[in-house]
């Protein structure tokens, strides 16, 4: 015997005789055959006769459907008094296996199990098969959580929990018409969708900004005389709040209380942040006052987003009120409180008292988060000093608060922006390692800061990297790259890349047209730029002001001034241009007359 078939003969019997010792009795008369699978896990076995083989085995692996299961073990074998007995023990076996693997999540081991449980004879437990549908869903490996379901509504008996674990994965992968017809599935086996069933199906469809199928829903969900829950109005009432406004919204919310519901302080904040969301801030305060007389307290999170709002709109004065009243209710800061204050302070360009504010956050015995540190990076950066912003950055790694790739971009493009190039390819060169990999953002900042500094080479590596890793490139990507093209002078190159843009689905904006009209204009090919602005109009692109004042520059410096200046006085008449932008064009080209004198162009007031 070769050592590696003895090292799995030894580890699958120790393995086998820790799980039920009286198979032991067995080992004269039976051999071990080891079940390799792609796991390649020696814990894996089956125990088959030397003189019972079973025909059927290329079929292991795939149990057939209907009440006849393909199994490994010979249906002809001896009588033997300790068999049933030992069947017992070997689903105990694959049901402690099985629950091992679920716990470690090693689902696809878990779908081998199952398999062989089938192939055995043995019924699926549902339990498990739930477990196993989570666990797919969560990793992306929707086909096999499907395949899971199919097995467990072929060999066991699903349950409400076990569907409404299947129906919810399919909604997450947006696949609406699929659980809609487990739906109808359910009800073929008897089982009557719940209110979690419904308040799935319907979170789902407002998520995905299907408000009006999401109230047919709650239609069908009272037909079946289900009773709707504070959550599913919350739910409703959130989608409503973005689609039609606090007003619609306010109506589900009175539908609550006439129900004789009692609405939790999700649904009296979710309320409250629609009132701030469209500037109703006296309502939103009175709203929150009226809560006491509800037997509602007002909580932290329902203080947070009036700040939030209040600091938004830059009323600090009311903001230090609503403070005082937290203060005086007796409701504790934390650290979303915070970082709404540090972020406020950073916009209005006081940092000194932003990070002030973080040290007496850090003495509460609060730990800032990645939310709190990003805008004091950003703000850092902005302001050039690059060394603090830094700073913070390895203060968070050291403090436990592990950075994400948000506050890495904007490091690398303060760096970049600064002409530090090198430094910043240091910084993404130990993304990976930093458990932080590199985003489409990413990519385009630092492809933009090689190729501006002459680096191409390099800039192009990139790009064979971010393609080799699966990133897609974005709007941004075309932009940056159509942008570099246009200023070394390569516009054909251009012109090529924004229809690639267009064939892989990408619509240009009014930007990225912007960048290759630039470009023309540059090159002094006027005639080329006029067409792209045909063409801007006849893909459903509206032009803006700057794509018209980018036409008339390019006629002017490419020396033909009167006719710059009379499309530019034409466009102000239409008021396609403005007052200002004629300014500076007449500035820019000045128009000389017959007798050697400026003529200034009248302008409208």
């Amino acid at each position: 015997m070769r050592t590696e078939e003895l090292l799995y003969y030894l580890m699958t019997t120790i393995f086998c005789a820790e799980f039920f010792p009286q198979v032991l009795i067995f080992t004269q008369k039976k051999k071990l055959s080891i079940a390799k699978s792609h796991h390649q896990n020696p814990h894996v076995f089956r125990c088959s006769s030397s003189y019972s083989e079973s025909k059927n085995t290329s079929n292991y692996r795939s149990p057939q459907r209907g009440n006849k299961v393909i199994s490994t073990e010979n249906n002809n074998r001896p009588p033997n008094p300790h068999l049933p007995f030992y069947k017992d023990f070997k689903e105990t076996h694959f049901t402690k296996l099985l629950h091992r693997s679920c716990k470690a999540g090693n689902y696809d081991e878990g779908l081998y199990l199952l398999e062989c449980m089938m192939n055995s004879g043995h019924k699926a437990d549902v339990i498990l098969c739930t477990k196993l549908i989570k666990g797919f869903f969560n990793s992306k490996s929707v086909d096999k959580a499907v395949k899971v379901m199919d097995i467990l509504e072929t060999y066991g008996e699903p349950d409400i929990f076990a569907y409404n674990a299947y129906i919810s994965g399919l909604c997450k992968v947006n696949r609406i018409d699929s659980a809609n017809g487990v739906l109808s599935r359910m009800r073929a086996r008897g089982f009557s969708p719940d209110i979690v069933t419904y308040n799935i199906l319907i979170g789902s469809l407002c998520n995905r900004g299907k408000l009006d199928l999401a109230l047919k829903m709650l239609d069908q969900l009272m037909d079946d005389r289900c009773l709707p829950t504070v959550i599913t109005y919350t739910i409703l009432i959130e989608a409503t709040i973005l689609e039609g406004g606090i007003g619609e919204a306010m109506k589900l919310f009175d539908e609550i209380l006439s129900r004789g519901l009692k609405p939790d302080m999700y649904t009296y904040n979710t309320v409250i942040r629609g009132m701030c969301r469209e500037g109703l801030m006296d309502e939103a305060f009175d709203f929150v006052r009226s809560l006491t007389s509800r037997n509602c307290k007002p909580d932290v999170i329902s203080y947070n987003i009036l700040l939030r709002a209040l600091l938004n709109q830059g009323k600090w004065d009311d903001g230090a009120e609503l403070i005082n009243e937290m203060f005086s209710n007796r409701c504790e800061f934390n650290v979303v409180t915070y970082s709404i204050m540090i972020s406020a302070l950073c916009r209005e360009g006081q940092l000194d008292e932003a990070i002030n504010l973080l040290k007496i956050m850090i003495d509460e015995g609060l730990t800032p988060d990645t939310y709190t540190f990003d805008p004091l990076i950003s703000a850092l950066c902005r302001e050039g000093r690059l060394d603090l912003a830094i700073a913070f950055l390895d203060y968070m790694i050291s403090s436990g608060c592990f950075p994400d790739i948000v506050n890495y971009n904007t490091i690398l493009s303060a760096l970049c922006k600064n002409g530090k190039s090198e430094e910043a390819m240091e910084v993404f060169s130990k993304l990976d390692e930093s458990g932080c990999p590199p985003d489409v953002s990413t990519y385009n900042t630092m492809v933009s800061a090689l190729w501006n500094n002459g680096d191409r080479i390099r800039a192009y590596r990139l790009l064979s990297d971010m393609f080799t890793k699966g990133i897609s490139p974005d709007g941004i990507t075309y932009n940056s790259l159509i942008s570099c093209l246009c200023r070394e002078g390569m516009v054909d190159g251009a012109i090529e890349l924004l229809g690639d843009m267009r064939k892989i689905g990408f619509l240009p904006t009014v930007v990225t047209y912007n960048i290759v009209l630039l470009g023309l204009c540059k090159a002094h090919r006027i005639g080329g730029a006029v067409l792209m602005l045909e063409e801007m109009v006849e893909k459903g692109c509206r032009p803006n002001e700057t794509s018209y004042v980018l036409l008339v520059e390019g006629i002017g410096f490419a020396g033909w001034r009167v006719e710059a200046m009379e499309l530019a006085n034409t466009l102000c008449e239409r008021s396609v241009i403005s007052n200002q932008s004629l300014r500076r064009l007449d500035r820019t080209f000045p128009v000389v007359d017959v007798y050697g004198s400026f003529v200034q162009t009248e302008i409208k007031s």
